[in-house]
């Protein structure tokens, strides 16, 4: 499958990660811990995957579902729905809850992900945007060393500001995700300035790669894709929204209607799939983790550069690599698919995406269409051309897709 000069790189990384891998294996132990101890304090119970129909009046199952998020986000109150189709929807509806005309979301991580671009549109864009309702937008780009610009922040918050908006990842920039501790600090910034602004949030990819979630550090709103991290690979669907009750219950109104939130919505047999992937999560977010640090030993090794590096500090699940060219990066990224264990066979070409700006090439051999908690790669074609990496439910099927890879850029002449 692979050649001897593969295997030899593949041996060379897990000599200098041995120790990296130790410290991930705690956080996984503690991060599963913590997830049973919730089940545990809410007597998680087999009734409480019994489905539900129609209004989905009284649905414990539900019910305790909420409550077990909360608890192990240290949150007031979670909303945690198959019914949210994607992060982007999710992070949607928890903006569109707490904001009103005439408010305005400064973002203080920079851009944020391409495909919020569409949610914050443009002033009469039609689209039912956020600028189209009335809320204004801006965002405060990030220093060169990839650190919130403290001091631009400090002015560009204005009485029309209402919320502040963290994207915890990278998305697709070359910067560092932030840690908890980092927000942390971001949190004691802003409420210094003004205690009444909504801190929120964009969790995507970074649930259980640490000890500790935004929500214990004072973040008031949080959200996330149950096809991401704490879905576990087996929820279908979803996402959750967790934070002060308050903020969850304008979130609920958002996604259904007011006066009607959260108390209603059949979870149509998804209750324990999406209980189990949580139960999962803590060590599938795990070997995930151990997977981006592989990826960055080996291709550090051959001269390319990654962000983050193979032994730096861990709070999501993405790595990226630079490579030299466009053919660089397909081949790379068509070596991913070929690893998997669903559609190998598949050949992904860039093209023009729903809510991207770039053409996209997307690997996603999953069993989730577009569970990146699984072996996943995707890049916009566009210098500096870099892929990012994530996902992988084994540890060993993340070194089968770095390897592949690898030798699918070799056989290229790469």
């Amino acid at each position: 499958m692979f050649n001897e000069q593969v295997l030899g790189w593949m041996d060379e990384a897990e000599r200098q990660i041995e120790g990296k891998l130790k410290e991930i294996d705690r956080v996984i132990d503690r991060n599963q811990w913590k997830v049973i101890r919730a089940f545990q304090k809410h007597k998680v119970s087999d009734y409480h995957f019994a489905g539900s129909t129609g209004y989905g009046y009284n649905d414990r199952g539900r019910e305790v579902l909420d409550l077990v998020y909360a608890d192990i986000f240290g949150a007031e109150s979670a909303l945690v729905r198959p019914h949210f189709v994607s992060g982007t929807h999710t992070i949607g509806t928890a903006l569109f809850g707490v904001l009103r005309p005439g408010d305005e979301p400064l973002m203080i991580t920079g851009r944020p992900y391409d495909t919020l671009h569409k949610v914050i549109g443009k002033p009469g864009d039609g689209n039912g945007s956020l600028q189209d309702w009335g809320i204004g937008y801006g965002e405060v780009a990030l220093l060169e060393d990839g650190s919130p610009d403290y001091a631009e922040i400090g002015r560009r918050i204005t009485p029309r500001t209402k919320v502040i908006g963290i994207q915890r990842s990278r998305g697709y920039s070359w910067r560092p995700s932030f840690t908890v501790a980092q927000i942390a600090e971001m949190v004691r910034f802003v409420k210094e300035v003004n205690p009444e602004l909504i801190v929120f949030v964009d969790n995507c990819y970074g649930e259980f790669t640490e000890l500790t979630e935004p929500t214990q550090v004072g973040v008031d709103l949080m959200a996330g894709s149950l096809i991401k991290n704490p879905g576990g690979g087996l929820a279908a669907s979803g996402g959750y929204i967790a934070g002060k009750s308050e903020y969850v219950n304008k979130a609920a109104y958002r996604l259904t209607a007011p006066g009607i939130g959260g108390e209603v919505g059949a979870m149509l047999g998804t209750t324990r799939s999406i209980f189990q992937g949580l139960f999962l999560a803590p060590h599938l977010v795990g070997q995930a983790v151990k997977g981006s640090v592989f990826a960055a030993s080996v291709f550090e090794s051959l001269g390319f550069t990654t962000h983050p590096r193979w032994n730096d500090p861990r709070t999501d699940l993405i790595q990226a690599i630079q490579f030299t060219g466009a053919e660089h990066l397909i081949a790379f990224v068509q070596g991913i698919q070929q690893a998997a264990a669903v559609d190998a066979h598949v050949v992904p070409e860039p093209w023009d995406m729903p809510g991207y700006e770039h053409p996209v090439i997307m690997a996603a051999g999953t069993f989730i269409q577009g569970g990146s908690l699984e072996l996943s790669a995707d890049a916009p074609i566009r210098e500096p051309y870099i892929a990012y990496m994530q996902g992988g439910l084994t540890y060993s099927h993340c070194k089968m897709g770095v390897l592949t890879a690898l030798q699918n850029m070799l056989d290229r002449g790469f």
